[in-house]
Parts: structure tokens; sequence; C-alpha cells
């Protein structure tokens, strides 16, 4: 038998889940309580306010996905490879998402960002924090892949890292846009093209 979650768990992921399918704006305290069945006087005892659990929301997301990144960028295959799957794997939870939630819920950090960029610094600032991490992974494993001699040795930048998760990023939000896993089928193909442009 698995354990039982905490109180602060199910705020947590009550968060999430709320945040990933309605937003950051349209979502209270009251409602994240109600969804994770915990008492509203309990919420403040875990989180002095909805920016707080925002942060550890944020925080607890990429805990989770972080080690997956990590290991496909250390998988076995070329560097160019462990990218693909990792494009692969994003695509992946976007249909298991609309299979068995009906929508195609985004990127938490994307949705996050372009809701709340210009109005909250706190979230803004662990929000770029995030996607720094994200593109140093992605930027060592365009350094790896053209040391392999797989991609052209001035495609090993930073700058182009960030273009590949804005690719990354921007054709998520479309397949949220359109609510329809399929736009993301292509991605791969178009990213490996960027690489070699």
């Amino acid at each position: 038998m698995g354990r039982t979650s905490t109180a602060r768990e199910r705020l947590l992921d009550a968060a999430c889940g709320l945040m990933l399918s309605r937003g950051y704006g349209t979502i209270g305290v009251a409602e994240i309580c109600a969804r994770a069945d915990v008492r509203k006087g309990s919420f403040y005892h875990f989180f002095e306010s909805k920016q707080a659990l925002t942060i550890e929301t944020i925080n607890a997301h990429w805990a989770a996905q972080r080690p997956g990144w990590v290991a496909t960028l250390r998988s076995d295959g070329s560097a160019e490879d462990q990218l693909e799957r990792l494009f692969l794997d994003q695509a992946a939870a976007q249909r298991t998402a609309k299979t068995e939630g009906g929508a195609v819920n985004g990127c938490l950090f994307g949705n996050l960002a372009l809701e709340l960029s210009t109005q909250d610094a706190v979230v803004q600032t662990r929000l770029t924090e995030i996607f720094d991490e994200q593109i140093a992974l992605v930027h060592a494993t365009l350094a790896d892949a053209a040391e392999q001699g797989t991609i052209p040795a001035p495609a090993a930048t930073r700058d182009t890292a960030r273009a590949v998760l804005a690719q990354l990023e921007g054709m998520v939000m479309f397949a949220k846009l359109a609510n329809d896993p399929s736009v993301l089928d292509g991605l791969w193909a178009q990213t490996s093209r960027l690489l070699r442009s």
C-alpha cells in the first residue's frame, strides 16, 4: 500500500492540477482547498499566501520533472538522439493529458510565465531560474552533439539552446490552444532543421 498523502501534498497537487487546467487568476484558495479536501484554515498553516503556494507548486513540479530531463539527456545514444527523446517525452505527456483528462494542458511553467510574468516578480524570478536550468541542460547536450559531429559547431550555443526550448514551449502552447496533441507530431523534425539552419 502506498502512503497516505499529507494535507500539504494534497494542496500542492490540487494547485498544480488547477493551474494547469485553468490558470492562476481564475482559481482561489477556497477552490484549491476544496479540491484537496483540506480546510481553508489549514491552508494558512502551510502557506502564507496563494503566491507562496504557487512558488512551492512550481518547485515541486520541477523537482518531479528534472530527474526525467537529466536521465533522458544522459541516456544511451547520441546527444541528438537524447534531445529527440526529450521532445518525444514532452509530446507524449501532452497526449496523455488529452487522453486522461480531455484537454492538452500545456506546460505549467510556460502557462504561468504567460499569465504572470508582468504581474508577479517573485513568480517571474523562479520561472526564469527554471527555464535557465532547462536551457543549460539543452546547451550541454548541444555541445555534445557538436563534438560528436551531428550538428554544426556554431549551433552549440546558449542562444541556440534557448531557441530550441522556445520551439518546444511554443509548439506545446499551440497544441494547448488547439487542444490537439497532434500539433506536436512534427516537433522534432522542425527542431532538427533549426539546428542545421
